[in-house]
C-alpha cells in the first residue's frame, strides 16, 4: 500500500460494465511528510473517499481484490482512508 491525497474526480460518460456505479478519483502520491511524489493517478474508489482526504492505494493485480469475486478491471484502487498519523522522530 502507498499513500496519496485525493485531488480530484473523474467524470465518465461511458464505462466498461464492471465499472458501472464505481467512483473514479484522481490521486497524488505523497511521501510521509505529505509532499507530492510522482505523477498523479486515476484510482477506483472502494472505500468512499473524497477530495482532500489522504488515502492508501494499491496498484497492479491487488487493485482488483476489493471487488472479488467480480472481475473488475482496475490498475489502481483506493483501499483505505488515513484518519490520523504520527511518525514522531522517524527519519525519512
Amino acid at each position: 500500500m502507498k499513500l496519496a491525497q485525493v485531488v480530484g474526480t473523474v467524470v465518465s460518460t461511458a464505462k466498461d460494465a464492471p465499472l458501472l456505479g464505481k467512483k473514479l478519483l484522481v490521486v497524488q502520491p505523497i511521501d510521509r511528510q505529505g509532499r507530492p511524489r510522482g505523477a498523479r493517478l486515476v484510482a477506483l474508489d472502494s472505500v468512499g473517499a473524497g477530495v482532500g482526504e489522504r488515502v492508501f492505494y494499491v496498484r497492479g493485480k491487488e487493485a482488483a481484490f476489493p471487488w472479488y469475486p467480480v472481475d473488475t478491471p482496475s490498475d489502481c484502487s483506493i483501499v483505505g482512508i488515513l484518519d490520523q498519523f504520527n511518525f514522531g522522530d522517524l527519519e525519512p
